[in-house]
């Protein structure tokens, strides 16, 4: 990271729980300034004073991804200052499963609009703050995103999507400096692990799967990597 970028923030949604809690706190024992955003008010503070406990600095505001205008609202406190954007992690997301036949569009556009619109729309809007400090984005992906199974079309067919996302914008950005990575990690003791084994109808162990500290850590790990090298895929699956 250059010294230009290690001044400015780093953005990471689904900052309350899962990968996107785990992650803000490896970031605040690094010392970073972050911006988080989340939906539950309760524990997306409790986060942000974690972090600041660990030795970070952090901002937290209750967001929605899929409301336009709040975002808009937030990106514009932040988009046009000259130190610009270090990192834009997405880590916000929502599965719900069902086969197709079960399964009615409105939810396909949920997964839609939670899982690929927003990083779209957020990616776009934060661009020229990531181009300023030659930052980072990073993709918080799913084994779903590499192979679909029954049951989880919806889910996977947005999660495809954020890969090709990726794999699109990388190659766009490359020669301004902007370095983007997807994550792909298995299936991990989340809050939202335990809701798919509820659907699932399955006993649910967390200690049978990746633990969310680890994948913290690796992609904290991988933001710190200094160009022009650039970590373009990493997964994590659990032994």
């Amino acid at each position: 990271m250059s010294q230009e970028a290690a001044r400015a923030p780093a953005v990471v949604t689904g900052a309350s729980s899962g990968i996107g809690r785990a992650l803000a706190l490896a970031l605040g024992k690094r010392g970073w300034s972050l911006l988080l955003a989340a939906r539950d008010a309760d524990r997306l503070e409790a986060v942000r004073r974690a972090v600041e406990e660990l030795g970070g600095t952090a901002r937290a505001r209750a967001l929605d991804v899929t409301d336009d205008a709040a975002v808009d609202a937030w990106v514009a406190g932040y988009a046009d200052r000259p130190e610009g954007v270090a990192a834009l992690v997405h880590s916000a997301g929502m599965v719900h499963l069902g086969s197709v036949a079960e399964t009615d569009v409105a939810m396909l556009d949920a997964h839609y609009a939670v899982n690929l619109r927003a990083p779209y729309r957020l990616t776009r809007a934060l661009l020229p703050a990531l181009e300023r400090a030659r930052g980072q984005v990073v993709f918080i992906n799913s084994g779903a995103g590499l192979h679909a199974n029954a049951s989880w079309s919806a889910y996977a067919a947005s999660k495809f999507g954020l890969r090709a996302l990726a794999d699109s914008l990388r190659q766009e950005v490359a020669s301004r400096g902007v370095r983007v990575t997807t994550v792909y990690p298995g299936r991990t003791a989340t809050p939202m692990q335990a809701h798919v084994h509820e659907q699932e109808g399955r006993g649910y162990d967390p200690a049978a799967f990746v633990r969310p500290e680890d994948v913290g850590e690796q992609v904290a790990g991988l933001l710190s990597v200094a160009p022009p090298s650039v970590v373009t895929e990493l997964v994590i699956r659990p032994g």
